[in-house]
């Protein structure tokens, strides 16, 4: 069954965790969030508008279309007054022309048909000031279907259940798409960029384990039954070799566009 994002059950599921250090060098370097404005768009549990927050921005507003998820959100960015929650979705946030200088849109768009990016687009450039910067980050399915190995654990899910495989791919949109709708939108792309992401370190595989039992965060394994999950974290267990009391470190791979409104 797929996850509920209204379910207040799951208004913990994207909080809890830090962002990536190799993010956050890839968007001071590129992005320069210090002393702007920011919009977090599908900011789920906050994990990144507290993210930009940490890099300088000035203000930061996360919009999601989930009440439950901003419940979590506000819990998580609680000791940060520069951040503001509102309801809103990709393509009607509900904010002002013109009233940030830099939105960012991470782990969004694989919620969103091919037919409806430039809407979401749109909207983000209608937001922004002139000249101010989007960032769109997801996985294409070049990403996400790499062979799975202790680098990429993710792999062994789609070897191990092809059907997941099936619908991974189904709900990406390739890099070619992505830049597309971008300039129909009326926006430059100014770099496109790979990044291993480090999603999470865990004192030992046992740890992991847990975590992908409880579908923390995974919305996709949240179309497996409990029975298919045990299956599953035993065999990414047998075929990557981690003993249980191993350390293990969760790595993504994901494209990044950083693009300049008009």
């Amino acid at each position: 069954m797929a996850i509920s994002f209204h379910d207040e059950y799951n208004k913990y599921t994207y909080t809890g965790r830090l962002a990536d250090s190799g993010w956050m060098e890839l968007i001071r370097k590129k992005a320069r969030p210090q002393g702007k404005t920011a919009a977090d768009i599908g900011c789920g549990g906050g994990i990144y508008s507290v993210a930009l927050a940490e890099l300088g921005a000035s203000s930061v507003v996360g919009i999601d279309f989930s009440e439950a998820m901003l419940q979590g959100a506000a819990e998580h960015c609680t000791e940060y007054g520069q951040i503001r929650l509102a309801q809103g979705t990709a393509d009607r946030t509900g904010l002002p022309d013109d009233s940030v200088v830099l939105v960012l849109e991470r782990a969004l768009i694989h919620h969103v048909p091919a037919e409806a990016l430039p809407d979401v687009f749109r909207e983000a450039q209608r937001i922004l000031k002139p000249g101010g910067l989007l960032i769109v980050q997801d996985r294409t399915p070049e990403d996400c279907l790499l062979p799975g190995s202790r680098e990429h654990l993710r792999g062994y899910w789609f070897e191990k259940y092809p059907r997941l495989r099936q619908l991974e791919a189904g709900r990406r949109h390739d890099a070619a798409a992505i830049r597309k709708a971008l300039e129909a939108s009326g926006f430059s792309v100014v770099e496109e960029t790979l990044l291993w992401e480090v999603r999470k370190s865990y004192a030992s595989y046992s740890d992991y384990r847990e975590e992908l039992l409880s579908r923390k965060g995974r919305s996709i394994l949240h179309e497996l039954s409990d029975a298919e999950l045990q299956d599953l974290a035993d065999a990414v267990a047998a075929d990557s070799g981690f003993e249980s009391k191993e350390p293990v470190e969760e790595r993504d791979r994901w494209t990044i566009f950083f693009a300049q409104a008009r």
